[in-house]
């Protein structure tokens, strides 16, 4: 450490004052932790005073005790009296299961009975112990009563379940449509394998049914099963009829063959306890204790429905060697349990298999039915296209016969046309006259002009004529009229009112058309 470094300069003396030092001490002192200690060491010294108080029991047996014995909030004596009394109103099967668990053994109930006459200073646990200590065979005592309060309920889980067990074998054993189900997978089998070492088999394993769903289709659409129910709903709607007919094959499926035998064989194990206790119970000379006189009159009706069960199980077993003898079943391979999960297992598939085609059926109704609707569509687009076009066309056409109208009337108002019809050929230079004789010839102008209508008119009305046939007509006129009149007809002329009058008739005429 150099001279020069801030620790040989730093004066904390300056600053120390005894306020400060004593506030410091006393919030940062160690006296809040010893005092922690002290009260630490008074409760496990307390909790050791306590366990010494302890004459018989065991600290475990008694603080279990002493849970059970909180829980239950019930004096001790009433629930001696209750247990001698056989009390069932007030005894439930929990106070029962807990005070059996947790009871001290006999020689501890015993050892207790000395020290009857300390009881206010025992702990409770023990306190307990010496009012049941009076109780005789209290544990056998107990469990007889909880026999007793279990039985009704053992009773209702064994019987249904073994009359499920035989229904369930009756149903499967005797259900034509079943058989009927079978028939049909044995020759959809046979055919199937027709050519293999399987071929031509006598029967299956009724395990089998539900192998069905893995054999699919050659387009993966549906399987063996779906087409199995297809066919049954189709042509052999008996056969559905199996699905009815299976009430209480699902109910026997939950059904365990194994545990059935271990609760009647416990409940026999029972019973036998119960008679050997009765048998060998010592007189009692406290009027309050009745667990002779109950438990004695419910032996003898447990016996009774014992013996109902035992016959009624002897009777499953005979319902189910029956059925697995019917189908030539391998009852040492296959459980009761395992055959009725299989049978309820596929009663669920063919149950689905059938909704399944339903809906696969309402689909393809529909794919057809929109087909047909796009092709009706595309039909009557097709049809208006048509019309269209047709209607284009003759709206064509009318277009050109308006406009070859509109031509002809406007040729006729115009005069156009009897000027193209009254061109006549040439005359040759021979022909001519001389200008003298022209005088002549205008006295015949009215009659020209008077015919000419009638020519136009004709020659309209008419188909035209050939050259020849104009040439004809025209040698005439020169005759009649002669040349001066020829000549006069080679000049323009123009309309009389006669003549416009025929023109306008001829029009009125052509827009009634």
């Amino acid at each position: 450490m150099s001279e020069t470094c801030f620790w040989i300069m730093a004066n904390e003396d300056r600053y120390e004052n005894p306020d400060l030092l004593a506030k410091l001490a006393l919030t940062f002192g160690s006296k809040k932790l010893a005092k922690k200690e002290e009260e630490e060491l008074e409760e496990k010294k307390s909790i050791k005073k306590r366990i010494k108080e302890l004459k018989v029991l065991d600290p475990k047996i008694a603080q279990n005790l002493s849970i059970f014995l909180g829980s239950f909030r019930i004096p001790y004596q009433e629930i001696k009296r209750m247990v001698l009394e056989v009390d069932e109103e007030k005894l439930t099967e929990p106070m029962i299961q807990n005070l059996v668990k947790h009871l001290p053994e006999q020689e501890q109930l015993n050892a207790l009975v000395r020290f009857k006459n300390e009881y206010p200073s025992l702990s409770e646990p023990e306190q307990f112990g010496v009012v049941m200590s009076g109780v005789k065979r209290l544990r056998p005592r107990l469990n007889a009563i909880l026999f007793k309060l279990q039985f009704e309920e053992q009773v209702n889980n064994i019987r249904p379940d073994i009359m499920a067990v035989n229904a369930a074998c009756e149903e499967i054993r005797k259900s034509k449509s079943f058989s009927k189900l079978l028939e049909l997978v044995l020759l959809m089998g046979n055919y199937m394998n027709s050519g293999s070492r399987n071929a031509q088999s006598y029967g299956f394993d009724l395990s089998s049914l539900c192998k069905l769903k893995d054999t699919k289709s050659s387009d993966q659409k549906k399987t063996l099963l779906h087409f199995l129910a297809e066919v049954s709903e189709e042509r052999f709607p008996d056969v559905l009829k199996f699905v009815d007919d299976w009430q209480h094959v699902d109910k026997a499926s939950r059904v365990s063959a194994e545990n059935l035998e271990k609760n009647l064989k416990q409940m026999e194990r029972q019973l036998l306890q119960l008679e050997k206790d009765l048998e060998t119970f010592p007189p009692t000379e406290d009027m309050h204790d009745k667990f002779v006189t109950k438990l004695s009159s419910f032996s003898k009706q447990a016996r009774e429905q014992y013996q109902k069960l035992v016959i009624m199980h002897n009777n499953m077993s005979t319902f189910y060697q029956n059925l697995v003898e019917f189908y030539v079943i391998d009852s040492k391979k296959t459980s009761a349990e395992e055959l009725f999960t299989d049978m309820s297992n596929f009663r669920s598939m063919f149950m689905q298999a059938v909704k399944e085609n339903v809906k696969r059926r309402e689909a393809e109704e529909k794919q057809r039915r929109v087909k047909i609707a796009k092709e009706k569509a595309e039909r009557e687009k097709l049809e208006r296209q048509q019309k269209k076009k047709q209607r284009l066309l003759e709206m064509n056409t009318e277009s050109d016969e308006t406009g070859v109208m509109d031509s002809l009337l406007e040729a006729l108002q115009s005069g156009a046309a009897f000027r193209d019809r009254r061109k006549r050929a040439p005359r040759p230079k021979e022909n001519l006259k001389a200008p003298l004789e022209r005088s002549r010839s205008r006295q015949n102008i009215n009659f020209s002009s008077t015919r000419a209508p009638v020519a136009k008119e004709l020659n309209y009305e008419s188909e035209p004529h050939s050259s020849t046939a104009r040439s004809r007509a025209a040698g005439k006129r020169e005759a009649h009229i002669g040349p001066s009149t020829r000549e006069k007809e080679t000049e323009p002329s123009g309309c009389t009112p006669k003549e416009d009058n025929d023109v306008e008739a001829l029009l009125a005429r052509l827009r009634a058309l």
